[in-house]
Parts: C-alpha cells; sequence; structure tokens
C-alpha cells in the first residue's frame, strides 16, 4: 500500500487533521473571524448575513491552501524521480506530521522555525489583506480568505509536506482542501461567538489526544514504507 496514495483513508486523515488542529487554527486565524463579524455593520449583522460572509472567507482559503498543494505537489514531481528520492519524501512527510501534532499538544514549538520561513512573502501580502476591510460583500470576504490562506503556519506547512510526497498535483491540492474542509468548525464556531464548541476545542485533553492521534498515524505510515527502507 502507498501510504501517500489519496484514497478515502489518507483524505478522511487529513480531514480530520483539520479537525483535531482546531486549537491552532483558532490561535492563528480566530482573530481574523472575530474582526470579520464585528467589523460588519450592526444593521446588517444577521446570522445568516454573517455565516455567509464567513463561508465565503473559508472558500478562499481553502482555495489557497488547495492551490499551494497542487504547487508543491507539483514540484514533487520533479524531485521524486527515483524510488529513494520518493521516499526520502515519504519519510519527510512522517516526520512533518510529528511536528505538527508536537505543535498541537504545546510539547514542542520547533515549527515556529518552519512559519519564519513564509513571513517573508507574508510581509507582502497582509497589506493587500488590510486593504479589503472592513468586509461586506460575498466577494470581498473570498478575495480575503484567499490572501490570508497564505499566513505562515506550521500546520499548513506539514499538510504541505505530506502533499510534496504524493508528486502528483491533483492528490496535493484535494489533501489541502480536505485538511482545509477540517479546520472549518473551529474557525466558524470562533467566528459566530460558539464558545462551548470553542473551550472544547483549545481544551488541553483535546490537544493532547488530538497529537497522539496524528503520532500514530505517522508512524503507521513509517511503518508502511519500512519494508522498503529496509531494502535501499
Amino acid at each position: 500500500m502507498d501510504p501517500t496514495g489519496l484514497g478515502l483513508p489518507p483524505l478522511l486523515a487529513a480531514f480530520v487533521f483539520g479537525l483535531l488542529g482546531g486549537a491552532h487554527c483558532i490561535g492563528m486565524c480566530g482573530g481574523i473571524m472575530s474582526a470579520l463579524t464585528f467589523a460588519v455593520p450592526p444593521s446588517m449583522r444577521s446570522k445568516a448575513r454573517l455565516t455567509g460572509l464567513l463561508l465565503a472567507y473559508n472558500l478562499g482559503r481553502i482555495a489557497s491552501y488547495m492551490l499551494a498543494g497542487g504547487l508543491v505537489a507539483l514540484l514533487g514531481t520533479l524531485v521524486a524521480i527515483t524510488p529513494t528520492a520518493r521516499l526520502v519524501l515519504q519519510l519527510l512527510a512522517a516526520l512533518m506530521l510529528i511536528l505538527m501534532a508536537l505543535y498541537i499538544a504545546d510539547w514542542w514549538k520547533g515549527l515556529l522555525r518552519v512559519e519564519a520561513v513564509g513571513k517573508r512573502l507574508w510581509r507582502h501580502l497582509e497589506p493587500v489583506g488590510r486593504r479589503l476591510m472592513p468586509v461586506v460583500e460575498i466577494p470581498q470576504a473570498v478575495a480575503l480568505g484567499a490572501v490570508w490562506g497564505w499566513l505562515p503556519c506550521g500546520l499548513v506547512y506539514s499538510m504541505l509536506a505530506w502533499s510534496l510526497a504524493t508528486a502528483d498535483p491533483l492528490r496535493g491540492a484535494a489533501l489541502m482542501g480536505a485538511f482545509g474542509l477540517g479546520t472549518l468548525p473551529a474557525l466558524l464556531a470562533t467566528g459566530l461567538a460558539a464558545r462551548q464548541l470553542g473551550g472544547l476545542i483549545r481544551h488541553s485533553a483535546t490537544r493532547t489526544l488530538a497529537a497522539l492521534s496524528i503520532i500514530a498515524f505517522a508512524l503507521w505510515q513509517l511503518w508502511l514504507i519500512l519494508p522498503a527502507v529496509s531494502h535501499g
């Protein structure tokens, strides 16, 4: 079984990783979601309208994730030109998943160094996003989400490493799309002030369970490619 093949289990796993990373997503993007909500004039602040704007924002954000996934997977097709190179990419993907788990549980913040890599690009994009606020129309929300989808994020970078290992642009984009959909509940809960769900997501026990689940999956991935390593 190819651990980077994208049948239902890997896509489902990517979706679950998005769910499990909800606490981090609230920390990274929760302020943006709240700003989107409170920037809407009170006369236009119906729940239906706010929900529409938040969904549009997340549509743009997930579209950016998918674009990034497709691009890094395209790079993967250039890198994974030999079985050994492909194996290295798979090992990197599993390692990044473990680092993601440590980050989510707040056990080790090494991914902050990885996030620093994206800050150069973000310095150019952030002013564009700020010019789109306050958001009062759906197209604005989609555009803002597309910009903020490039916000430096260790969780996203970990998933991009997995997309890279697929060495298939369509699969890489699908993987990031599934991950993005998994992050929706946490961010919608923040934007709509669903405090109970937000509190559950941020609870230390939830974060620990999330981290252990991701580590278990990463170890399973390593187990699947172990025969190739031993014969390499």
